[in-house]
């Protein structure tokens, strides 16, 4: 069987790299909070244009921090996707306000700005809740329609966050989410396109204000002197390891993006005729987190390409708003429709930087014969 994700000759390509770097942190000790954090941290503030990049433990963390910077509540209303990982919804019933589910678009998968405005008006009309947040996702590794999403927000005087948990990297007519977003988070999991060797998050923003309240938030609340506390705050650090890991991907990681987009497109050209391969947003560039299709018979599709030595995921089987811990919360008016019609019928296929040659012909021959 093919890996799903071929991290092994990213990690052959950077060996040298890596060791020398991982062998230089352990001998000089600063484990956590090192130099190498303070370099990840300027670097990826270049890399998405913006003046700030803080990291932090997780990319959960990397939600909740913006969220406890403006103080989030019980009676405040955060809206969500419900086709999306379960913790961007987590962090605001974590917190005791209110998510309120959003549909999604179709065709790119992401926050629907229409079924955003129509849940904002409805919250309004129905509920005593205060709005407050907009959390989009750029799901799968492509950017949300940020131009329509920020112009909702700003006329409700809504904060926007960018979930680019998948997404960092992501464009959208040249400009990276935090250009519409009050901040993006990111999360550095292995399999995520910029991934470590554990769990790491960052936010990146242009907000000095909001950037000085998570570098406390992130450290127990720390205020200018050690062990002087301004607030309650996370243990929410991240390793020196971690982020040395990180800046040795960095140097690659543009030339990893072409290299998905070339995969990505390699897979339209290979099986675009037989099944609804993804649609990209005008002007955006994905990352290519996951590539998803749609088939109508998910099981038997699986169980063929399975049988054809080629893994399959699904993102994301069951919508969070289906899920018992969530049922009880909000969703648009008319409810999730595309969510609840997508679910049953996505399948991702494998994808990476180094997807080419054999292993990707194999893919696509596997998905014809089992279409066709």
């Amino acid at each position: 069987m093919m890996p799903f994700i071929d991290l092994a000759t990213q990690r052959e390509r950077l060996k040298d790299k890596l060791d020398t770097t991982i062998s230089k942190i352990i001998s000089e000790g600063r484990y956590v909070l090192g130099p190498e954090v303070g370099e990840l941290e300027e670097r990826l503030a270049a890399f998405g244009q913006v003046d700030h990049a803080l990291t932090c433990a997780n990319g959960t963390d990397a939600l909740s921090l913006p969220l406890l910077a403006w103080e989030l509540q019980p009676g405040d209303a955060v809206f969500v996707p419900s086709f999306t990982f379960a913790a961007t919804a987590e962090v605001v019933a974590l917190l005791g306000a209110t998510p309120v589910f959003v549909d999604i678009d179709p065709d790119t998968y992401c926050m629907c700005p229409k079924s955003l405005a129509k849940a904002i008006a409805w919250t309004k009309s129905q509920t005593e809740l205060k709005l407050r947040v907009v959390i989009a996702v750029d799901l799968f590794g492509q950017p949300a329609d940020y131009p329509a999403i920020s112009a909702i927000c700003k006329a409700e005087g809504l904060k926007l966050i960018a979930d680019s948990a998948q997404g960092f990297g992501c464009t959208l007519n040249g400009k990276h989410p935090a250009a519409w977003a009050d901040i993006s988070s990111i999360s550095f999991y292995p399999a995520k396109p910029l991934g470590c060797y554990g769990d790491g998050g960052a936010v990146v923003t242009r907000d000095p204000n909001l950037a000085g309240l998570i570098k406390s938030l992130r450290n127990h609340g720390e205020g200018e002197a050690r062990y002087s506390y301004e607030r309650i705050g996370l243990n929410s650090r991240l390793d020196t390891l971690q982020a040395g890991i990180l800046l040795a991907k960095l140097d690659i990681f543009s030339e990893e993006i072409t290299a998905r987009n070339t995969a990505a497109q390699a897979y339209a050209k290979g099986f675009g005729d037989v099944v609804k391969t993804p649609k990209v947003i005008d002007g955006g560039v994905s990352v290519w987190a996951q590539y998803t299709i749609e088939v109508d018979d998910r099981d038997t599709f699986r169980s063929k390409l399975n049988e054809a030595g080629v893994p399959t995921a699904i993102y994301y089987p069951v919508p969070i708003h289906l899920q018992d811990p969530y049922a009880g919360f909000p969703v648009a008016p008319g409810g999730l429709p595309v969510t609840e019609t997508a679910s049953p019928r996505v399948v991702s296929l494998p994808m990476d930087s180094y997807l080419e040659g054999e292993r990707q012909e194999t893919v696509i021959r596997a998905v014809r014969a089992a279409l066709t």
